[in-house]
């Protein structure tokens, strides 16, 4: 069987690990030069920094999916974070939080002590909704509409007080808001408001302490680099520098795809994009496209510096006074932010390889919103500027000084490179778009055609995007999904 995969990010290249060894043919379609999507390295001379995710959430999951596409654990360099990172209050509060349930429980009695039974319960309670996540949610497709509004499914969204927001349900379990925001703030990962995605996302916070938070030696892009070799090996063929304009189909299914450069017909089609641009490579089907909503945008600053800095953690989270007010800013009213959270990823506190001897790289984060309702050419600098002086206030002593380059990244690039109205995360981890509401890997009654990616349930997040491709993988090969130790009666 012959396939096209239309895009080479973390979806297509993970489905073609698990095909390639079942006598597939593929070939693989990519505009940019190099694969991996939003998995890329910044390079700057001798400075290297991900461009893009940087926390490595669900090992177990990551390395099984691998494992089953051939490639061994060992050939993956996994540094597991401990602590996990710190979380840095304006009033000079901080919390740590831990993998290990007992030290995060003395971290409790140190800063907030009313709570300590409250997190016992929190951890009781999501183990049981993690178990049934997993089997009715990231180990399913809804493909088939029987199978999406089963009352299985129904009875376990209710399971999951889908119905509550994340941030209702950190408050269901604590009284302190600073802590509230602690567990709540993790929707961010994928793009999300606390204050409206649904509480099934209330399962990151959990994995943190359950699964562990790890980092990839010389970054996560280095993955995608692995891949492609496997997949070159195997004989897969990459079409750099090719953008695929045009799906052919007809009444029977797809029959291929067209670039500049080629006509090629294939039995199926695979797209691993930006959900809304495969309406407009299917031509009429464009006027069909639904109204999505984007994720949260990123404004990015990455950093080479002239200095180390030690006991540094190499991911901490800066809130503001008034954090629900920044995430109203970005969500809701779509402005520029006057006192805005940020994260700060610095892997030189445990990876050398990034920077010379004695220098160091940084990236910053800064939650804002989607869409056009930002003049980024007219605020850029200024916004970069107001989040320099925080780092070096609260983050980085002298931080300034040390700068040999600096790169800064809107939503407006975001755009240009194709990202949905410059959402970094694809559309938006709302109700509507969660479980057997998201897209799914068949997205159109094209026969042939299929999709996945950040965009395709079951979501965003490296791991949960690669889970997306084994379940399409298994779609393909004819698997069928099998009900686990989640079913409800």
């Amino acid at each position: 069987m012959k396939l096209a995969f239309i895009g080479s990010g973390i979806g297509s290249l993970t489905t073609a690990l698990l095909l390639s060894k079942e006598g597939f043919t593929i070939d693989i379609y990519e505009a940019e030069s190099e694969p991996g999507g939003r998995l890329r390295y910044l390079q700057r001379g001798p400075y290297k920094i991900d461009a893009g995710p940087t926390i490595v959430l669900l090992p177990e999951m990551l390395l099984s999916i691998l494992e089953q596409g051939g490639i061994a654990r060992q050939e993956l360099d996994l540094i597991k974070c401990d602590p996990l990172y710190q979380i840095c209050f304006p009033d000079g509060t901080s919390y740590v939080k831990y993998p290990d349930v007992n030290r995060q429980k003395e971290e409790l009695l140190r800063v907030f002590p009313q709570d300590v039974r409250y997190f016992e319960q929190f951890m009781k309670d999501m183990k049981q909704h993690y178990e049934i996540g997993d089997a009715m949610f990231l180990n399913r497709s809804f493909s088939r509409r029987s199978s999406a509004f089963h009352p299985k499914m129904l009875h376990s969204l209710f399971k999951l007080k889908a119905y509550q927001s994340v941030r209702q349900r950190a408050a269901s379990y604590f009284s302190n808001e600073k802590l509230i925001d602690a567990y709540s703030l993790q929707t961010l990962y994928i793009g999300g408001d606390p204050m409206s995605s649904p509480g099934l996302y209330s399962l990151i916070p959990y994995s943190e302490h359950a699964h562990g938070l790890y980092y990839l030696k010389k970054g996560y892009a280095g993955l995608a680099s692995l891949l492609k070799s496997v997949l070159e090996e195997r004989g897969v063929r990459f079409h750099f520098n090719e953008l695929i304009n045009k799906i052919d189909y007809d009444a029977s299914g797809v029959k291929g795809v067209r670039s500049e450069a080629r006509e090629e017909t294939y039995d199926k089609v695979i797209f691993n994009g930006e959900l809304p641009r495969l309406y407009d490579l299917l031509g009429h089907m464009k006027k069909r496209a639904p109204s999505f909503i984007p994720s949260s945008g990123c404004f990015l600053l990455y950093y080479g510096l002239s200095t180390h800095y030690e006991n540094k953690m190499t991911h901490q989270f800066f809130l503001p006074e008034q954090f629900l007010y920044h995430m109203k800013q970005v969500f809701k009213t779509k402005e520029l932010p006057t006192n805005p959270s940020f994260y700060t990823f610095y892997p030189s506190a445990i990876d050398s390889t990034l920077a010379p001897e004695g220098h160091s790289v940084l990236y910053v984060l800064v939650p804002v919103p989607s869409g056009d309702g930002v003049d980024w050419e007219r605020e850029k600098e200024r916004f970069a500027s107001m989040i320099e002086e925080q780092i070096e206030q609260r983050a980085f002593p002298e931080f300034k000084k040390h700068i040999v380059w600096r790169d800064v990244k809107t939503p407006l690039d975001a755009k240009a490179d194709g990202l949905f109205e410059g959402g970094s995360f694809g559309i938006a981890p709302v109700l509507k778009q969660s479980g057997m509401f998201r897209p799914q890997m068949k997205p159109l009654p094209i026969d042939g055609l299929y999709a996945v990616g950040a965009s395709i349930h079951p979501g965003g997040g490296i791991p949960i995007v690669m889970q997306g491709a084994k379940l399409l993988a298994d779609e393909m090969m004819q698997k069928p999904a099998q009900w686990g130790r989640g079913e409800l009666g």
